[in-house]
């Protein structure tokens, strides 16, 4: 879950046994150079955003707020199926709540909980936690590309996305300078990822791989 650049905190690796893997990636954050397709995802190129109406009765979803300088461009495209757009929904406020508990240093955050469970929740714990111990958050503007879902009879989900982290770095909270680096190949990754429809109609991530420096995600 090492979404900005480990250029102060160390890359934090999730167990590979999710139901989705990188296909012949390698392990995650290693630098493979596949072009392999995702096991398990949906190569639909169609369009998605976030839909409203996922289930009959909405649970009262955490208010997602974050710094002036935290901005995200999602390039997912709107699927027309509604439960793959709610999977792409959820999936997107888990990355806006964990980056909430970074700004305010909360390493037990509810938000982030409230969309991650299992091995993905402690995944995020201890990113967060890194991120306090140096008394740093993020900054900049991260972009979210190329994603693939594929949303299954069983309420689960597989889903694989790229992320662009050449403008997003690392902020220390004492001089509120940011910490930036130059733009590599490491700028970009590759995530896969299951998720679980819970009893509460919320889409949570339950795992969570990458591989930095993917051939899939360079520009």
């Amino acid at each position: 879950m090492n979404r900005r650049r480990p250029t102060l905190l160390a890359a934090l690796t999730l167990t590979a046994t999710a139901a989705l893997t990188l296909s012949a990636c390698g392990s995650e954050d290693s630098p493979g150079k596949g072009e392999d397709e995702i096991a398990g995802a949906d190569t639909s190129s169609e369009p998605s955003t976030s839909p409203s109406e996922t289930t009959a009765t909405q649970p009262e979803r955490p208010e997602i707020a974050l710094p002036a300088d935290v901005t995200y461009k999602f390039e997912w495209s709107k699927t027309g199926d509604p439960v793959k757009d709610a999977v792409l929904h959820d999936a997107e406020q888990r990355i806006r709540a964990v980056d909430m508990a970074i700004a305010e240093q909360d390493p037990l955050h509810k938000a982030y909980r409230f969309y991650s469970e299992g091995e993905a929740a402690a995944g995020s714990e201890k990113y967060i936690q890194d991120f306090v111990d140096h008394k740093a958050r993020t900054t900049g503007v991260t972009r979210y590309y190329n994603e693939s879902v594929n949303a299954k009879d069983d309420g689960t989900a597989a889903l694989v996305y790229c992320e662009d982290q050449s403008k997003s770095f690392n902020k220390f909270l004492k001089t509120g300078k940011a910490d930036v680096t130059s733009v590599t190949k490491d700028s970009y990754v590759l995530y896969a990822s299951t998720l679980r429809k819970n009893s509460k109609g919320v889409w949570v991530t339950e795992r969570l791989v990458s591989e930095r420096g993917s051939a899939k995600c360079q520009p």
